[in-house]
């Protein structure tokens, strides 16, 4: 009886141990060969749909908008109270329009009140003083270069302006040759330089110290030897109140006003930030350079909006860009109507 148990054991191992060596020998899965792939896979390729949507004016100005609060909640009155006169006024002084501008409103305010709102009563006035021309220029004379001289103290984003309009103007299919006249400040240049290789503009520097009027003298004959459209010219700003860097920006400008260039725009930049203190600044500049438009700077930070009523009514020159963000396209052309809604519209 051992004897059967043992063969019946040998008999099932022997069987075991010829499944597992046929599974071993089993040969691999073919998979089913593929259909070709065609010579086309695709003929036309969509824009990739963005998720979000570029921020309205509103929001980028929500700290100045945010000062008009109180202004905006005042409803509508054929004559406004005391109160309702003294928080006007308070909003538009904190909002930088000035004084001058403040007194102008009250005195409306009290002779016509404000039958469809003082919020809407306020914002036609602010825009009666925002009628000025603010058109800007690119063409210059037969065989001239134009050139965008721009101006201002250390700080304000002169010359991260002049890379974003360079973007801005080399995108509307412009040829732009940037120079490097800030030659006090290395980084300067070195910032144009970074901006130069983004954009596809050209760049002409110079090293540290060197005089700003060459720097431009050489960017012109560039622009005119290779033909481009437009000359930006950056320029030193250490001081506002130092008479050698005045006279050294009236220099500059004979330079870029000589052929072959012709200064077509002479352009202030200023922190909103700043408040009052960018008119202070601005004065500084206007003789010795000349400027017909103002660059307005860092809107999108704790600026209060007014100052840009303050600065075309004391200065009697038009605002031509402001500055809503840190990207490329966050320069943009100044609206008077679409900045004031922004500010006042509920």
């Amino acid at each position: 009886m051992i004897v059967v148990w043992i063969v019946l054991a040998a008999i099932v191992v022997l069987a075991v141990g010829v499944a597992v060596v046929r599974r071993r020998r089993r040969p691999l899965a073919v998979s089913a060969s593929r259909a070709p792939m065609p010579a086309v896979l695709v003929r036309e390729v969509s824009e990739r749909p963005t998720l979000l949507a570029e921020a309205p004016l509103a929001t980028r100005l929500g700290s100045s908008r945010g000062v008009f609060e109180r202004v905006r909640a005042l409803g509508a009155a054929s004559s406004l109270s005391d109160e309702q006169l003294s928080t006007v006024e308070e909003v538009l002084l904190r909002s930088d329009v000035g004084v001058a501008m403040t007194a102008a409103v009250l005195t409306r305010l009290r002779e016509t009140g404000a039958p469809e709102g003082v919020a809407s009563a306020v914002r036609a006035m602010l825009l009666e003083s925002l009628t000025t021309d603010r058109s800007f220029s690119l063409r210059s004379d037969e065989g001239r270069v134009a050139v965008w001289l721009f101006v201002g103290v250390n700080g304000v984003g002169k010359t991260t302006s002049i890379a974003k309009l360079a973007a801005r103007f080399i995108g509307e299919g412009h040829s732009v040759v940037m120079a490097a006249g800030d030659t006090f400040r290395a980084a300067a240049a070195d910032q144009l330089q970074e901006w130069a290789e983004r954009t596809g503009a050209d760049l002409v520097r110079a090293h540290e110290g060197a005089d700003p009027g060459s720097v431009v003298h050489d960017a012109l004959g560039r622009a005119k030897a290779r033909g481009a459209d437009l000359v930006l010219a950056d320029t030193a700003g250490r001081r506002a109140n130092s008479t050698n860097l005045l006279d050294e920006l009236a220099k500059v400008r004979r330079v870029a006003d000589r052929e072959p260039g012709q200064v077509v725009e002479t352009l202030m930049v200023l922190d909103a930030t700043t408040g009052q203190n960018a008119l202070s600044q601005a004065k500084e500049f206007l003789a010795a350079a000349q400027v017909t438009g103002i660059v307005l700077t860092k809107l999108d930070g704790t600026a209060r909006g007014g100052i840009v009523v303050a600065i075309e009514r004391e200065l009697s020159i038009p605002v031509k860009f402001i500055g809503v963000g840190e990207g490329v396209e966050d320069l943009i052309v100044f609206e008077p109507e679409a900045f004031v809604d922004s500010l006042l519209s509920a």
